[in-house]
């Protein structure tokens, strides 16, 4: 005789048996879903990395043909057949990249960065706009920050636990120290927390 969980005279119901297969279904699906998030969030980690990669060879590329900085070029328009307006300004040819990395001043050379990699062919794009990067922020350019010299790439609105990996992979894991940072004080990350990690290419 076959007996049947909440069963009442005619009325059926679900067999233990019956449950548990739905409750190993619906434990594969959650597992599928959330392994499926994390190959996702490795991939974005992966294009934050290769990010650096592409800016820093770029950056060298451009160099060696030019022999000035991107952004710093006061020659642009010799050496890229541009508009005179994209040259270096006033500090051009110093070899720093002068402005902020989230400048709004197109004529910063944060900004100009951009432009005369992308007229050179180095990187994909037009114009000055600073490019977007996998977790949806800006990714920007400058000279020094938290002490460290010469050009650096941040990267605005990065996960703290995104933040831990891509210093980990890259550098020291320390917040505050090596080639990868984002700040001066707290060596510690905060997973909790939104970082703008700093790279020095």
């Amino acid at each position: 005789m076959k007996t049947s969980l909440g069963t009442k005279g005619g009325q059926g119901g679900f067999t233990l048996v019956e449950i548990a297969i739905v409750l190993v279904v619906v434990g594969l699906l959650l597992g599928g879903v959330m392994k499926g998030q994390e190959i996702v969030k490795n991939a974005k980690i992966a294009s934050l990395q290769n990010a650096v990669k592409e800016v820093s060879a770029a950056v060298l590329a451009y160099q060696d043909r030019y022999k000035a900085l991107p952004g710093d070029d006061k020659k642009a328009s010799e050496h890229l057949g541009i508009d005179k307006r994209f040259n270096a300004g006033k500090n051009g040819g110093d070899g720093y990249i002068n402005g902020k990395w989230n400048s709004t001043n197109e004529s910063d050379e944060s900004r100009l960065f951009w432009k005369h990699l992308r007229a050179a062919g180095l990187l994909a794009g037009s114009g000055t706009d600073q490019p977007t990067h996998a977790f949806g922020g800006l990714m920007g350019i400058q000279h020094s920050v938290w002490n460290m010299r010469g050009p650096v790439l941040c990267f605005q609105g990065v996960p703290g636990d995104v933040a831990t990996i891509l210093d980990n992979k890259l550098d020291d894991g320390k917040a505050n120290s090596g080639d990868v940072r984002v700040s001066i004080e707290d060596a510690a990350y905060h997973l909790e927390k939104t970082y703008v990690p700093c790279v020095r290419l």
